[in-house]
């Protein structure tokens, strides 16, 4: 039996999955990734736990990725994107060509690195296709992060039911108690 996935928002993207993997809870942080058990439930929600081990050095790599995403993301520092790339340069990708056509293979001169560096990857198709909507949660004590794809791209909120309703409950709560 395997452990249940702990974290509030799943299926984001693998990028965004990735740096959902620390989120806070009851007012404390929760890291997902403090162990390879943990990167054991990670892999196996993006679907990468056949492919890739849940060891110590993948543990260490994962996060290396994690927090060069999480640089480029939130902060606006020049060197966010060196870091990304150091990630970049522990894969590749070869064209093939399959019996149903084009494809492609990821190829690593070290596995460890092929979690983060799926990442990282899928990063870079989130900056090429909708840059723009990638966001991080309104909400003051949340640090999860998502794609808007809301059709007018307002989203403001990880969660309307978790985040919204606590903002939208605070502004009431204010409003009763300014009179």
């Amino acid at each position: 039996m395997s452990a249940a996935d702990p974290r509030p928002l799943l299926g984001e993207p693998i990028s965004l999955d990735l740096l959902n993997t620390r989120w806070i809870q009851g007012g404390e942080p929760q890291d997902l990734l403090q162990d390879t058990a943990g990167l054991a439930v990670w892999l196996r929600a993006v679907g990468l736990d056949e492919d890739f081990p849940a060891d110590d050095a993948t543990l260490e790599h994962t996060r290396t990725a994690r927090e060069a995403l999480a640089v480029l993301v939130d902060d606006s520092d020049p060197a966010a994107a060196a870091r990304v790339d150091a990630v970049l340069a522990h894969g590749r990708v070869r064209p093939t060509l399959t019996a149903e056509g084009p494809g492609e293979t990821a190829e690593f001169a070290d596995a460890t690195w092929g979690p983060g560096w799926t990442a990282a990857r899928a990063h870079l198709e989130l900056l090429r296709t909708a840059p723009d909507r990638i966001r991080r949660c309104a909400h003051e004590s949340c640090v999860l992060h998502f794609l808007d794809t809301s059709r007018n791209g307002t989203r403001r909120w990880c969660s309307m039911a978790v985040c919204g309703n606590r903002a939208k409950a605070s502004r009431h709560y204010a409003r009763r108690h300014d009179h």
